[in-house]
């Protein structure tokens, strides 16, 4: 539904204004550089997404749907904002929603972890949870006609709300905060494909800048994206997405899923990404979240094939979020064992290509 431009330009052009004051008063994310002593030449770079207010990588892209539902004309005063997500979009949304006075309505499934309901509830959002995660499209259309709300719907438009060209995308920074190391245009470019706006983002403008860098996307084993990539027939798993890696990995392509824009995919077991995400918290001293552990797999792929090939450069990486969610799920080696999920390899694994 689009609102009256007429009775609302006033409030719509107040509510663009909050959100970007609250842009201009937020930092630039942190690029951390984690040096590989084992593999002189190569380094390592963690571009760190949890540093944003809410939390994790997602703040940008709830930013970015909010700005591109006002300017065409989609939120109003009145509109209840819904979204369909696992749990870190619809935390940083409800930011949104509550700095702009709208209801907002989180449509998740029933295994999101606790904490990130508690954290979507902190921000004034509430929860609908559904026992089948395919189910969650469905169940946000739902209530949007039901409250003559708006459905953000961020697996649509992920790829399109955020201006790839520039305008300080996650892209943009990177190579922003890269212009001044060793190596300032990375070999490689790792992240995950949740909705697949990020992977859209950075090979778009990874092309338009003429970069000779590559972008490689990290997927869980038991998603689609992998499969679709190697395979554009495939484009739904039957038995839905099995991944215990929240927030990455569908069972379904989703429409902001650009393959073409993608040099590799690399798929990850999910054991291999909670070993790299726990190595990788003791390699910081601070928690890191599961998607990091993934990509970080992804990294440790690369950066092994490039010192087979004797060749030098960078690798960048998206620390997409904090490991504080996870306590009762990653970090708690009972639940863990009770999923026969043997992470200790591959936290053996990443620890050794960190050793001095």
């Amino acid at each position: 539904m689009t609102i009256a431009s007429d009775q609302h330009s006033h409030w719509r052009a107040e509510a663009i204004r909050r959100i970007e004051a609250d842009y201009n008063r937020s930092a630039d994310t942190h690029l951390i550089r984690v040096d590989l002593p084992r593999t002189p030449g190569i380094t390592l770079y963690l571009k760190d997404e949890s540093s944003h207010p809410t939390g994790s990588l997602k703040h940008r892209l709830a930013r970015s749907l909010f700005l591109y539902a006002l300017c065409n004309g989609w939120i109003g005063p009145d509109t209840c904002i819904i979204e369909a997500s696992s749990g870190s979009t619809a935390v940083s949304e409800a930011y949104f929603a509550r700095m702009l006075g709208l209801r907002f309505i989180a449509v998740v499934p029933a295994a999101t972890a606790a904490p990130k309901l508690d954290a979507i509830r902190f921000h004034g959002g509430e929860i609908h949870a559904v026992d089948d995660p395919r189910s969650v499209y469905a169940a946000a259309h739902r209530l949007a006609a039901e409250t003559g709300g708006h459905y953000l719907d961020q697996f649509t438009y992920a790829e399109r709300a955020t201006d790839w060209r520039g305008n300080n995308n996650i892209a943009e920074s990177i190579f922003a905060q890269m212009a001044a190391e060793e190596v300032p245009v990375p070999s490689w470019v790792v992240c995950g494909a949740g909705t697949g706006g990020t992977s859209a983002t950075i090979g778009r403008y990874i092309r338009y800048q003429r970069h000779a860098t590559r972008l490689c996307v990290a997927d869980p084993v038991h998603s689609v994206f992998h499969r679709h990539y190697a395979d554009r027939s495939i484009t739904a798993l039957e038995e839905g997405c099995a991944s215990c890696v929240e927030g990455i990995g569908r069972p379904q392509v989703e429409p902001s899923f650009i393959p073409t824009v993608i040099d590799r995919m690399i798929a990850v077991e999910d054991a291999d990404s909670i070993g790299a995400m726990r190595a990788l918290s003791d390699r910081l001293g601070r928690r890191v979240g599961g998607s990091t552990g993934t990509n970080l797999i992804a990294c440790e792929a690369l950066i092994r094939e490039m010192a087979a090939a004797g060749q030098a450069g960078s690798v960048v990486t998206l620390l997409c979020d904090g490991g504080e969610r996870y306590g009762c799920t990653y970090f708690d080696d009972d639940w863990l064992s009770a999923r026969q999920i043997d992470w200790k390899p591959a936290a053996d694994r990443i620890a050794a290509l960190f050793a001095e």
